[in-house]
């Protein structure tokens, strides 16, 4: 069977400013702000999407708007696709207050119509999540709720962390952890189905693209440009114009050469994969938003994420080598991106 006939799932729980607690981190001082459930349960997703494009499986998301959609909603768009399996993402709370509460979690529907092959979707996704984050494990669990127990496919959903624990409230807004759930909740799927997993550094695995091409990874680029840089681009595998545009803007804005050829170079800015670069005032592009994500995550604001390190950037570079005994000097090198890399 080819990876592109297994169609999975993808869907990410509740929407942006939910009405209610227990949807949202308490109020954290230093950011100024609550973060969000959806902040990292889309974010999630969409990294476990890339992960799944790579692999060239066939995927359907559940829930791309960023509204919440019903739960009954939901389990129709489910329903009326021929799935192979679905993965939910979603992250826990325990009161209303900080507290100790933590951990990773899954868990399946004993009332799904495929029970066993949802326990075990459950705990391949368990021991992948558990190897390749930081986070402690507290098992594969049963919960009967809608994405688990009335979609007539394989189901599984994950608890990343505690939004009402302080570590893991960060978490959620950090891209390497964000990202590394992504990934190992693919190599749980791949373990699953009994496929190899490409991993995400692989650099070898990602073909040259140019206007024309046409296939799973346009399919990623164009997924990429539009949700993680916030191109207006129509994913739908075909590198055309508009594509293209989007692609030279992309290497413009990042001191790429501008072809329009998506090369090694253009592919690593658009992943931000290491060796990463020096960085200072005036630097700009994919990895000074990236570096802009993990200063927030570890709760040293920098104003807006926009790619372009500025003065609040400085000011938050600089409280972060104070606060963890690095050289103060504003500029972001090996020592410094070794320190914001740390996801304990």
């Amino acid at each position: 069977m080819a990876n592109e006939d297994f169609v999975v799932g993808a869907n990410d729980e509740h929407g942006v400013n939910p009405p209610t607690q227990g949807k949202r981190t308490p109020y954290i001082a230093q950011l100024g702000r609550q973060i969000y459930e959806n902040e990292f349960n889309r974010a999630a997703k969409n990294a476990f999407i890339e992960a799944c494009m790579r692999q060239d499986f066939s995927v359907f998301d559940v829930k791309p708007e960023l509204q919440d959609v019903s739960i009954s909603e939901r389990v129709r768009r489910i329903n009326s696709q021929n799935l192979t399996l679905l993965v939910t993402f979603a992250y826990n709370a325990f009161g209303e207050e900080f507290n100790s509460a933590s951990g990773l979690e899954t868990f399946y529907s004993p009332s799904n119509p495929f029970p066993e092959q949802s326990r075990q979707l459950a705990q391949d996704l368990y021991n992948q999540l558990i190897q390749g984050t930081s986070q402690n494990g507290r098992g594969v669990k049963t919960l009967d709720v809608g994405v688990l127990s009335s979609v007539n496919c394989v189901s599984a959903l994950i608890e990343a962390g505690f939004m009402t624990n302080f570590r893991e409230a960060g978490l959620m807004i950090n891209p390497l952890f964000v990202t590394e759930v992504g990934e190992e909740a693919c190599h749980g799927v791949c373990d699953y189905l009994g496929v190899p997993f490409i991993p995400r550094d692989d650099q070898s695995v990602y073909p040259l693209l140019r206007q024309g091409s046409q296939g799973n990874f346009v399919y990623l680029l164009q997924f990429i440009l539009a949700n993680q840089y916030g191109y207006n681009l129509t994913v739908d595998g075909i590198f055309g114009s508009r594509t293209l545009n989007a692609v030279r803007d992309f290497q413009n804005n990042n001191s790429l050469v501008v072809d329009g050829l998506v090369g090694n170079n253009t592919w690593k800015t658009l992943l931000t994969l290491p060796a990463y670069p020096l960085l200072r005032q005036g630097s700009r592009g994919a990895y000074v938003r990236f570096l802009q994500r993990l200063l927030e995550s570890k709760f040293f604001p920098v104003g807006t994420i926009d790619g372009i390190f500025g003065s609040r950037t400085l000011s938050a570079v600089r409280s972060f080598q104070s606060a963890y005994g690095l050289t103060v000097d504003g500029i972001v090198g090996p020592n410094t991106w070794e320190a914001l890399a740390t996801t304990t």
